[in-house]
């Protein structure tokens, strides 16, 4: 490598020639690393890669020391995508915080909302009162979303490695998952569906029947996807021993998920802490002991059809279990059984008279629950959920008060992208695709 010149260089002015190759370095952080490469006084290359979407879903920024194209240092940059999710929510009634966090992991926003409610109801002391259809209906719709974000996953995990076909192939398999979401909750992404009680609403008219065709469907597809990568020699050649993490190093990084399970330890809070009732579903947790990306993917490949048998089993249940989806103390859960106006906007004359005709102070009581909100004793609680990236937990405050006083989500993405560094340093430059890939990152959830 020659001999490299660091300077300062303002990217508005006049390019003016230098000596040896000059790079244009802005920002406090990149005054640090250049004069400690200087003072370090070897041959050392340090470049971004990003901000931008290497291997991520979102803005993530990686800082790269090299020495020819051996990483020799990773840092990690985040903070590009921040939206203050946590914040706004202290402005918000309770149930309204269930549209602002739905946006966090946006790939997995049934999931956020999900973490949320189950600390809200632990707040107020109703977990044994939700209906058991809505449970239902909430792992149903947690296990089919586990399911498209997974397929976001391979579908973009191909694609950063050169298989096209493996993306356009995922993505497909998406959008009739994503088909589903919006059938059930009149939205692909961004639901607000679970909400502190139970649900918004139940299962349209055919909704159960699009769910059966999907169940026949989804099996061979996760099989054509396995037949194009899983002994494909050019996949296994990129991924196979590579961004090495064993199970020592994720203990002491708090690292969860697919990543942990790759170490074989089958840890899922879906079985160790149970949640909505996912004690009396059968199924298994999938393991690998490869600690390097190809396990990484088998993991969430075999998570996927476990996803299905429990899909199979909450629509088995629905079939047997009737009853309302949401809680029956008017002084909490919003009215769940809504219809829509013939234009397809707003609430039908008939769900208006059926709210304005009953009483005045009915109708009082329905305003303020939806301006003002519900209250919820003082106290503060953390429920933690299985997501596909991980431990996703809720620490809810409550001073009393309409409105929560903190919010703070112990997001998985957040935590597991502490591991680039250790999976990294050491390899190869272009193996830092694969293994920030094999993370699954979404930045939406670790800027919120």
């Amino acid at each position: 490598m020659s001999s490299t010149k660091y300077t300062e260089y303002d990217a508005y002015a006049a390019e003016e020639a230098a000596e040896g190759k000059v790079f244009d370095v802005n920002g406090q952080d990149w005054d640090k690393v250049v004069s400690a490469a200087e003072e370090a006084g070897d041959e050392r290359l340090v470049i971004n890669m990003g901000p931008q979407h290497p291997s991520t879903h979102g803005v993530l920024r990686l800082i790269l020391t090299l020495d020819g194209e051996t990483v020799n240092e990773a840092r990690v940059g985040i903070g590009y995508l921040h939206t203050g999710i946590e914040k706004n929510m202290e402005f918000r009634t309770w149930t309204q915080g269930t549209t602002f966090c739905t946006r966090m992991d946006y790939l997995a926003p049934l999931f956020n909302e999900a973490a949320y409610c189950l600390s809200v109801e632990r707040l107020l002391g109703i977990e044994d009162k939700i209906p058991e259809r809505a449970q239902i209906i909430r792992v149903m719709m947690m296990e089919l979303n586990r399911i498209s974000s997974h397929l976001v996953a391979i579908a973009t995990f191909g694609l950063e490695l050169g298989a096209t076909t493996v993306m356009l192939n995922g993505f497909i398999e998406r959008e009739y998952t994503l088909d589903l979401f919006e059938e059930i909750t009149g939205l692909r992404m961004n639901h607000a569906y679970i909400r502190p009680g139970g649900v918004a609403q139940d299962l349209p008219s055919g909704a159960t029947s699009k769910i059966r065709d999907y169940l026949d469907r989804m099996p061979k597809r996760i099989q054509a996807l396995r037949k194009l990568m899983d002994d494909n020699p050019v996949f296994k050649a990129r991924t196979q021993n590579i961004a090495y993490l064993d199970l020592t190093g994720c203990m002491a990084l708090g690292i969860t998920g697919p990543v942990l399970r790759s170490t074989g330890l089958p840890w899922d809070l879906r079985k160790s802490q149970p949640y909505c009732g996912y004690e009396t579903y059968d199924f298994d947790v999938p393991t690998q002991d490869t600690c390097d990306v190809y396990g990484r993917y088998l993991v969430r490949m075999d998570e996927m059809e476990q996803s299905l048998r429990i899909v199979e089993q909450c629509l088995d249940r629905l079939q047997s279990v009737k009853g309302p989806v949401m809680i029956e103390d008017k002084k909490i859960g919003w009215p769940a059984q809504l219809a829509i106006g013939a234009d397809g906007m707003g609430n039908s004359p008939r769900h208006i008279a059926h709210i304005m005709g009953t009483s005045m102070e009915a109708l009082i009581h329905h305003f303020k629950l939806v301006t003002e909100g519900f209250r919820v004793p003082a106290g503060q609680a953390y429920a933690p959920i299985e997501s596909p990236r991980g431990e996703l937990g809720a620490h809810v405050v409550s001073d009393g008060g309409t409105r929560p006083y903190r919010v703070h989500f112990r997001e998985p993405s957040f935590v597991n992208l502490q591991a680039t560094p250790a999976m990294s340093e050491g390899g190869m430059v272009a193996d830092i695709i694969a293994a920030v890939a094999s993370i699954d990152p979404v930045m939406g959830g670790v800027d919120r």
